[in-house]
């Protein structure tokens, strides 16, 4: 018998695979969400790539219903994303386009999923970032996506937003995380201000316990000096 059941949306990547494989070796029944498949899944739902956002939420909900099967997810949680520089001289629609896409609606699908398949008191992690917290002046888009989804989750946890009861949702928001594709593009970075990932599934299996959970609609920024990581809660 599973310990529980969670979903990950962005579940191939590289923060997405290591949420995955933790909770796996927790004994959760874990479904993935990503444009591929997870084969380390126990369902693995593939996103239509050039679908409408409307249909790719209805394509998404459809399919975790039916592996769901009637039984209520432990967690939902959104580490998909991306990144992209920038300023408004070059590209501005173009890059906030993709960032759009890539953070903001994978977020508001995963709320919309929770909605529906969460349980009472259940978890929905979103991911921001700290940066976002103030202007972003060389990446434009990414800050107005990042923001975005600072704003989603402070509503989502409000009254009347549609979660259920006793619902915890949060955002982390990280610095840089400790990625083979951040290390190739940044060899000669301080890796010890990184934040594992490791730490951020750890992170969400106490929150999926119930362990250590934070006030709901909390911006937790993940800070790590000395490979320690702190979470600091945005004012």
């Amino acid at each position: 018998m599973s310990a529980g059941r969670v979903v990950v949306y962005g579940g191939k990547g590289a923060l997405g695979s290591a949420c995955v494989e933790h909770f796996k070796a927790k004994n959760f029944w874990v479904g993935s969400i990503d444009l591929s498949e997870n084969e380390h899944a126990d369902v693995s739902v593939v996103v239509p790539r050039d679908a409408s956002w409307e249909d790719q939420e209805s394509s998404v909900i459809g399919k975790v219903a039916e592996s769901l099967a009637g039984n209520k997810l432990d967690a939902v949680i959104c580490v998909a994303g991306g990144w992209a520089g920038g300023n408004a001289k070059k590209d501005l629609a173009k890059n906030a386009d993709l960032m759009w896409r890539q953070s903001v609606w994978s977020s508001t699908i995963s709320a919309a999923l929770a909605a529906q398949h969460l349980k009472d008191g259940g978890l929905l992690a979103l991911t921001g970032a700290k940066p976002a917290l103030e202007g972003t002046p060389g990446m434009i888009g990414y800050g107005m996506a990042k923001a975005a989804v600072h704003q989603l989750t402070r509503s989502l946890a409000g009254e009347n937003s549609g979660l259920p009861q006793d619902a915890l949702v949060v955002s982390i928001l990280p610095v840089t995380l400790d990625t083979p594709m951040n290390r190739r593009w940044m060899p000669k970075a301080d890796f010890s201000s990184w934040t594992p990932l490791t730490e951020v599934a750890q992170l969400f299996n106490k929150w999926t316990r119930d362990e250590d959970r934070p006030k709901s609609g909390s911006l937790l920024q993940l800070i790590t000096k000395n490979g320690v990581t702190e979470l600091i809660a945005a004012e």
